[in-house]
Parts: structure tokens; C-alpha cells; sequence
């Protein structure tokens, strides 16, 4: 089984020494009460419930799966009642709107606590996950009368939701859709189709199970232009808001997956159910893009997830066992043979895993800064300024460390050796659930195409320019710097070819529009290596300003007590040996994923169908 332990020392110092986070809260109304000792004590309770309680279910999620019984869904032992802890605890109101039973908390700290509790059972946590972006999504395009209905019961965690979007014939082009909403004479609809691939869609947790549908009033237009946007409640719910009749919506399968076994991923059956229009006629895809979005940012923390349940494991197996003599002396004289942390392969495989959990957290963070300022700054260009950033990380964060993070789970699987691939450490299992998350909330391919042909060349570079701006701004006020040229200088150059690769394809694309599809994966990955060498090159820099002021203050409390003083600043010393380690060892990807960008659509679409 594999065990976890949450983060708390490196979140600290992603959210206080390199976001410095708690100012920024003072500047949002709503949110100045959330300072560090709040935060922290909240995430000292999290890591408490997710270590004790979630993560031994983890395992016992993946042997015994759920099961469906005459269209009801049972979930394995003890999710139920660890449900039930989590609702009685509040934990899913903790960054909710308080005018619906919310506690108000930063979204910044909701997407910790995210973290925390998926790392530690990540089948789990999409139950409760679901529902965040199910009431984002009515809280902005409800009605007053729907939201009183469905928010606070979705707040407190009495209910909960789901997205339903993909059918049989039909996956990312959703204009293909088939799905019916027939108008009723009381103003609600009447839903006929079939859903597939709906995570947490039926299950034995909560009391209602609000999901959110699109469908096709009749006479729509074709294509995406003519999907709407429903409310289909399990149990539609009385006047007094409780649970009523049981609606026409059923489970008619569990799919048969990989991984994330805890989790009921059904085939569901809308037999003319009861439905509510959310939004307006036929703009039901805009504002499914906002559940979609927060979906997105949820399976970049998957990524996290899996990639630091990869590294805690692998690092605690590689310092016990013992395989081999270190090639340059032994390091064990009271052993049979070395720790095999000793050998340079393995820390190889380590070292990636910590650069990719580390600056993906960071990078996670930063993100949901951003959400703070949109949800919450009086400022207009502000606002502006943050959702356009928001606009252009969303694809990276989703693609990029979700590739990373099923890199990291086979990285982990392989430092295990042969135990890797049996079911006794969990490894195999974090691999198998990691490897979803490159699919579902579109995939690699769909984010790619999003990030180059929408956000950068759709924008004509707007979106993309104040990244590159800020960057080329920090490599030149550290250029000087002796300690940090080994970073900064790198990072300049590499920047600098992220946007001669932009004006490259974008030329070409204007010539042929299959060098968009083309590069588009390579050119995602090279922004994901671009934007983590940032946060390492920060990272460096505040580590580094750290350790000096730690040895300044020692030598003055040795020079006024006459006697030596010690510090531990092996933290901060790992930071620039990890931030090392990545210029040196994943920055230098970029400089093939440069080559293959170059290298155009041509190898690609020259060959016949028939010739495959």
C-alpha cells in the first residue's frame, strides 16, 4: 500500500516565501481574513483527515472497485463513511460563497486542500471533486431561484455533481451530440439520452446528485451553436428543498476501467427526466466552459497528486533498499550492499519526480491566485489582466502536468523495480489511475491545439506576450547575479526560442493550417519545461536570499552570546540543488521539442491513408 504524508513545509513555501499569498489576500474584499496561522491550521486538519482516514482507503478503493446493483451504486468500504467525516468537518464549503452556507476561504486555498486529499485517495476525492465545478457553474449562469434550490445543499456537501457531457458516438466534438430536452408545459424540460464516461454519476454517498447535462431543444441549430444546458437532479427536489420523487435518470453500467476503481464511472440513461434550462437557449458550451475550466485545473492537481504519491514512495523505498556497491565506494561498510539511492539512475528518477511535483505545485498555486483576483478584485484591469493569464495557463496546467505526472508514476514504478509491478506497494496503482488524466477534460491533443491555435496565434500573441514579458523582465534583473547566472541565463535563452518557434509556426500556418495541428503537442510541452524553469529559477533565487539571511542573523546571535549557533537550512539548500538538477537535466528537452516544431507537418500528412 502506498503511504503519504502531505507536504505542509514545501506548500509553505510555495504559498508564503515565493507567492507571498497572505498581502494579496488583504487586497481582495472578502478574503483579508485569511491569514498564515488560518491557512496553515487548516492544512495541518486536512493532511490529518487524508493521512488517517483517506489514504488507507486508497488501496481498498482499487481492490474492491464499486459495485451496481438494480441500478444502484454502492462504493467500496469505507468511502461512505469517510463522506460522512468530510461533510460533518465542512470541509467542502471551505472556499464557498458564504451567502450559500459557504465559508468564504480563498479559492487559492480551496485548490490545496484539493491537493492534499487527492494525493491521499485520488478515486475518493472526485466524488466531492465534481461538485465544485457543478456549483461554480450555477452559482454564475443560475437563476436566484435555482441557486437557492441547489447551492447550499451542494455547499454543505448534502448533494452533489457531476458533468455530463460525452456520448457513445461522440467524445471531444460535442457538436455531435444527440441528447433531447423536449419543452413541458411548466416551463421545464424533458430529457432523452445517453451519457458516457460520467465520473461519480451514481453512488451511495449523499442524498441527491445534481448533474449538469447538455442537450438539444428541438429545432436548434447544428453543431456546438445549438446546445443547451440543464439541471437534471437524481431527485427532484420539493418545495422545502429536500429530496422528492426519484427522476427519470439511472445508472445502466459501471465502465470497466484501468484505474480510479474507487470511483463509479457510469453509462447514464435520461428516460425523458425532468430537466431545468441553466443559461440561455442554445449557449449551453459557453457556460459548460465554466465547469469545464474548473475541471481542467482539478486534473492538473491530479497530476500533482500522482506525481508526489510517486515520489514520497520511491524516495522512502530507495533509501532502504539495498542493491549493489556505489560505483565510486562503498557507502553502507556495515550493510551487504548499498542504499540504492546511491546510484545515479535512481536519483535521476527522483530528482525528476521532486523537480516535476515541486514546480507543478508552485505553478498550481500561482494559478489559483489568479481565480482569486477574478472572483474577487475591484480592480477591472486587474481582472482582465488575471483571467487573460488564467486563459493561457489553463491548457498547460491541464496537459502539461498531467504528462509529467504519468511520467513521474512510471518513474516510481520503476525505482521499485520488480515490486513496482505488483500490487503490494501501490505503485502500479498510482501509474494505472495516473494515466486517465491525460484523457478525460480533453486530452493532450485537444489542450495543445487550444493553447497554440486559440490562446497564442487565435490572440495573435496577446495572451501569450506578458508570460514571456515577465520572464525576460526577471532573467535581467538577475543577469548579473553570480549565483543565479547559471539559472537566469538558460531560462533568457530559452524564451527567447519559445517565441521565434511562435512567429515560426504561426508564418507557416498561414500557408497550411495542419502546422498548427503539427507542433501544437511539442510546442504545449515546450511552454510546460519554459514555465516550471521559471518557477525553479524563482525558486533558486528565493532560497538562495534565505540561507544568507539565516547565516547573517547566526553570525549575529554568535557575536552578541559569544557562542556558535547552528541552523538547519537544508530545505532551502535542496531548492537550488533540485532547481540545479532541472537546468541541467529536463530544461534541455526543449531543445529537441525545438527541433521536431521546426520540422513541420510534412512527414506527417505525406503518407496515403493506404499506405499506413
Amino acid at each position: 500500500m502506498a503511504n503519504y504524508k502531505a507536504p505542509l513545509r514545501d506548500i509553505q513555501f510555495v504559498l508564503e516565501d515565493l507567492l507571498n499569498v497572505y498581502p494579496h489576500y488583504q487586497n481582495l474584499p472578502g478574503y483579508e481574513e485569511a491569514t498564515a496561522d488560518l491557512a496553515n491550521a487548516v492544512f495541518e486538519e486536512a493532511a490529518k483527515f487524508s493521512e488517517e482516514v483517506l489514504a488507507p482507503l486508497n488501496a481498498v478503493g482499487d481492490r474492491e472497485g464499486c459495485q451496481l446493483v438494480d441500478g444502484e451504486v454502492t462504493t467500496p468500504t469505507g468511502f461512505k463513511e469517510a463522506y460522512q467525516a468530510f461533510v460533518a468537518g465542512g470541509w467542502p464549503s471551505m472556499e464557498q460563497p458564504v451567502e450559500y452556507g459557504g465559508q468564504g476561504l480563498p479559492i487559492s486555498i480551496g485548490l490545496v486542500i484539493r491537493e492534499i486529499i487527492g494525493t491521499a485517495n485520488w478515486a475518493w476525492s472526485m466524488y466531492p471533486g465534481l461538485s465544485h465545478g457543478a456549483t461554480v457553474t450555477i452559482f454564475d449562469h443560475g437563476t436566484e431561484a435555482q441557486k437557492d434550490t441547489y447551492l447550499k445543499h451542494l455547499i454543505s456537501g448534502e448533494w452533489t455533481g457531476t458533468m455530463c457531457l460525452t456520448e457513445a458516438h461522440c467524445g471531444t466534438d460535442l457538436g455531435l451530440l444527440k441528447s433531447k430536452a423536449e419543452p413541458n408545459e411548466d416551463g421545464s424540460f424533458s430529457i432523452t439520452g445517453s451519457k458516457i464516461f460520467i465520473s461519480a454519476g451514481e453512488h451511495d454517498l449523499a442524498g441527491n446528485i445534481v448533474h449538469i447535462v447538455l442537450a438539444r431543444l428541438p429545432g436548434a441549430p447544428a453543431g456546438t451553436k445549438g446546445i443547451s444546458l440543464f439541471i437534471v437532479p437524481k431527485f427532484i427536489p420539493n418545495e422545502d428543498g429536500s429530496p422528492g420523487d426519484r427522476n427519470a435518470v439511472s445508472c445502466g453500467s459501471l465502465e470497466h476501467k484501468m484505474g480510479i476503481h474507487g470511483n463509479a464511472t457510469c453509462v447514464l440513461n435520461f428516460d425523458g427526466a425532468t430537466g431545468y434550462m441553466l443559461g440561455q437557449p442554445n449557449k449551453g458550451l459557453r457556460c459548460m466552459f465554466t465547469f469545464m475550466n474548473v475541471a481542467r485545473m482539478g486534473t492538473g492537481i491530479q497530476g500533482l497528486s500522482h506525481t508526489e504519491l510517486s515520489f514520497q514512495n520511491s524516495l522512502a523505498y530507495a533509501k532502504d533498499r539495498l542493491s549493489m556497491r556505489s560505483l565510486t565506494g562503498t557507502k553502507n561498510p556495515d550493510g551487504p550492499a548499498d542504499p540504492i539511492i546511491v546510484h545515479p539512475d535512481v536519483r535521476r528518477m527522483l530528482l525528476t519526480q521532486k523537480a516535476f511535483a515541486e514546480g507543478s505545485r508552485a505553478l498550481i498555486y500561482f494559478a489559483g491566485t489568479l481565480v482569486d483576483t477574478t472572483e474577487k478584485s475591484t480592480d477591472a484591469a486587474k481582472q482582465e489582466e488575471a483571467e487573460n493569464l488564467l486563459s493561457f495557463l489553463t491548457p498547460i496546467i491541464k496537459a502539461f502536468i498531467t504528462e509529467t505526472g504519468l511520467e513521474s508514476a512510471n518513474l516510481g514504478m520503476q525505482c521499485f523495480g520488480g515490486h513496482g509491478y505488483i500490487s503490494e506497494w501501490g505503485m502500479e496503482q498510482n501509474a494505472r489511475d495516473a494515466r486517465i488524466a491525460t484523457l478525460y477534460e480533453g486530452t493532450t491533443g485537444i489542450q495543445s491545439l487550444d493553447l497554440l491555435g486559440r490562446k497564442v496565434l487565435g490572440s495573435k500573441g496577446k495572451l501569450m506576450k506578458p508570460v514571456t514579458a515577465e520572464i525576460i523582465k526577471f532573467c535581467k534583473e538577475h543577469r548579473w547575479n553570480r549565483q543565479m547566472r547559471p539559472f537566469v541565463i538558460p531560462l533568457w535563452k530559452s524564451v527567447k526560442r519559445w517565441k521565434s518557434l511562435t512567429r515560426r509556426v504561426g508564418f507557416s500556418a498561414m500557408r497550411n493550417r495542419d502546422q498548427v495541428g503539427a507542433a501544437s503537442v511539442d510546442y504545449l510541452m515546450y511552454s510546460g519545461y519554459v514555465l516550471l524553469g521559471f518557477i525553479w529559477a524563482k525558486s533558486a533565487y528565493v532560497a538562495q536570499q534565505k540561507v544568507s539571511q539565516q547565516k547573517g542573523s547566526l553570525q549575529k546571535i554568535a557575536e552578541e552570546t559569544n557562542t556558535e549557533a547552528v541552523t538547519d537550512n537544508s530545505f532551502y539548500q535542496a531548492k537550488i540543488q533540485t532547481a540545479e538538477f532541472y537546468f541541467a537535466k529536463i530544461l534541455p528537452r526543449t531543445e529537441t521539442l525545438a527541433a521536431t516544431i521546426k520540422t513541420g507537418s510534412k512527414s506527417l500528412m505525406a503518407m496515403p491513408e493506404d499506405n499506413f
